[in-house]
């Protein structure tokens, strides 16, 4: 399938009431990556972040996997969605960013890390 979803998040105001929440009720398995931020292991794909972002950045999300995450958020403009924010690298080479659709809901992009 092309653009798979790869990724999920759920950020909140309260990282460790979130992440004792979901632990317990999924018995997922969660790591702290950076901080503000942990990655979440559901046992299976698609992987998946809890954080504590603030007031503004509370959400639900999802993110696609595509090949260029600078084109791709070319075509959404173009589409009638908006930049919301990145593109950013990640430690691993990944390179990530954020859209919002003709409605306003907010949609994580991933490019993988070179070589991947």
């Amino acid at each position: 399938m092309p653009n798979p979803v790869v990724h999920f998040e759920i950020l909140g105001r309260d990282q460790s009431l979130l992440e004792s929440f979901y632990k317990s009720v999924f018995d997922w398995k969660v790591t702290p990556a950076m901080e503000g931020y942990s990655l979440v292991d559901t046992g299976s794909s698609p992987g998946g972040g809890i954080g504590a972002m603030g007031e503004g950045r509370r959400h639900v999300t999802f993110y696609v996997g595509v090949e260029d995450v600078t084109a791709a958020l070319a075509l959404i403009e173009g589409k009638g969605g908006q930049k919301a924010y990145g593109p950013h690298t990640a430690p691993d080479g990944s390179v990530f960013a954020g859209f919002t659709d003709p409605e306003g809901h907010l949609i994580g992009l991933v490019q993988g890390p070179p070589g991947k």
